[in-house]
């Protein structure tokens, strides 16, 4: 398996790459961001994603190890391949789409193409808790971003609500109304809500 690739950049369009590699010619397929990143470039390294089928072998390169490890996150995914993956790379940068994921922002997820609602849904509920643990630079939910919002939040799923669900009433009780400054009232204005 080829996981990278340093060489020097003699083709480049926004959807692929041709890197020659002492002497060896290597097409790669690449995403509008790692092309954006890369164009003013003579030379790199890659990161590789190696696919191998029967009839074929395709390698898919990205300019940072966070994108190709949230395209592997995204073939996981039961209906997205390669080409749906590769497109909501280019469509979104790596931390917006998994910021996107870990929000549940379904109606976002579908304006790139080739994505539905269905798939949408599948994608938030398959990747939501494994992407936002490797969200660059957050620690926890982006939905919660403070102490009393947290607290909140940890009382409710100890109460039996779903993390998801009583994620969405907080942001929900945030756009509607001043948060309360107190937990215990954040707690009773959701339950309120829900």
């Amino acid at each position: 398996m080829i996981t990278f690739l340093r060489g020097d950049f003699v083709l480049k369009t926004p959807a692929m790459l041709h890197v020659d590699v002492h002497g060896v010619g290597y097409e790669v397929q690449i995403s509008l961001h790692t092309f954006s990143q890369m164009k003013h470039l003579d030379k790199g390294l890659l990161h590789i994603y190696h696919q191998v089928r029967e009839d074929d072998e395709i390698l898919y390169g990205f300019f940072e190890v966070y994108e190709k490890e949230m395209f592997i996150q995204l073939l996981s995914v039961s209906g997205i391949g390669a080409s749906t993956a590769r497109m909501m790379l280019s469509s979104m940068k790596p931390d917006e789409l998994a910021r996107a994921i870990v929000l549940g922002e379904i109606k976002l997820l579908e304006t790139i193409k080739g994505i539905g609602r269905k798939s949408a849904e599948r994608i938030v509920l398959e990747l939501r808790d494994k992407v936002g643990k490797k969200l660059p630079g957050s620690n926890i939910s982006p939905l919660i971003n403070n102490t009393l919002e947290q607290d909140a939040l940890n009382a409710l799923v100890s109460l039996g609500i779903a993390r998801p669900v009583a994620e969405q009433a907080i942001k929900k009780l945030a756009l509607n109304t001043a948060v309360p400054q107190k937990a215990e009232d954040i707690i009773k204005q959701v339950l309120k809500i829900l």
